[in-house]
């Protein structure tokens, strides 16, 4: 046999087998062919792309599988679309959309560098989330902010920034979606999702220091001591009193800020409201003088 034989026969027996497996491959992927609904790429043109994980899915991609798959998504919504993409999304799919309530994100801790000095000096890494792993804080509330910025660098909607004068974030309401990426990132869990409320008005507590009222006030001016006045003056049971701190329920509380009046610490804040009226006290009637 001649060696162009040899190599002739080779060649026929690779191409062979490489026909075989072809074959073989063809037929398996025929097998076990995974059928993906072609709503789902238009249901992910219709979605914003950004990916922030605030419908509680990994990424648009994710959510619109879902959406395509779920026989009710009334109770599913994309902050960052709102209303009008779901709607979009809802009529393309023949379902019908919930109602999400607008929502925004708040800081429940106004320790600022006035009212919670410093005990010590961090020099760590520019991280809350390695900060809190290390120690409680460079002062004597170690429920409060760190100021490093974790929230700030997480949120993709430029809808924070950090406050060099008080060391605290500051939500920049109109470009906050309620995606949830701040409340997160935070180690300390001061930011949370509430209700935008009837023109952007909301009453929050500011505080998170579960420590009793002296020593939360002694570590922070403006702390929540738990005294239960703004609970016994609310009408609306909307305000609880668990391990020394209050906390306002945003479906019960009617706005009504009898609440704020009575906090003996200031801890209890009103956003977007009017200003409040100056009381007027009245003036003793004059005594008659005596003869």
């Amino acid at each position: 046999m001649t060696i162009m034989s040899v190599v002739l026969i080779t060649i026929v027996t690779l191409a062979g087998l490489g026909a075989i497996a072809a074959v073989i491959l063809y037929l398996a992927s025929k097998k076990f062919q995974v059928f993906e609904d072609p709503r789902i790429d238009q249901v992910e043109e219709i979605l914003p792309a950004t990916n922030c994980g605030g419908c509680g899915f990994p990424g648009c991609r994710a959510f619109a599988e879902a959406l395509v798959k779920s026989d009710d998504i009334s109770s599913m919504n994309c902050p960052v679309g709102g209303a009008d993409t779901m709607n979009k999304v809802a009529e393309m799919l023949g379902k019908e959309a919930g109602s999400a309530t607008p929502m925004v994100a708040v800081v429940r801790c106004n320790g600022t560098c006035e009212h919670r000095p410093k005990l010590n000096e961090y020099q760590g890494a520019t991280s809350c989330a390695v900060a809190a792993s290390l120690y409680g804080g460079e002062s004597g509330c170690s429920y409060g902010c760190l100021g490093l910025g974790d929230c700030v660098a997480a949120c993709k909607f430029d809808a924070m920034y950090m406050d060099e004068a008080t060391g605290l974030p500051v939500i920049i309401e109109d470009n906050c979606v309620a995606c949830g990426a701040c409340v997160t990132a935070c180690p300390k869990s001061i930011i949370e999702l509430r209700k935008k409320g009837p023109k952007g008005r909301r009453i929050f507590v500011s505080c998170i220091n579960k420590d009793k009222g002296a020593a939360a006030k002694k570590s922070c001016a403006v702390a929540c001591i738990g005294c239960s006045k703004c609970q016994k003056v609310c009408e609306f049971d909307a305000i609880t009193i668990e391990n020394n701190l209050a906390y306002i329920d945003y479906d019960k509380c009617k706005l009504c800020r009898k609440c704020p009046e009575v906090c003996p610490t200031n801890a209890i804040h009103e956003i977007n409201f009017p200003p409040r009226k100056p009381k007027v006290e009245k003036e003793e009637p004059a005594k008659a003088p005596v003869e």
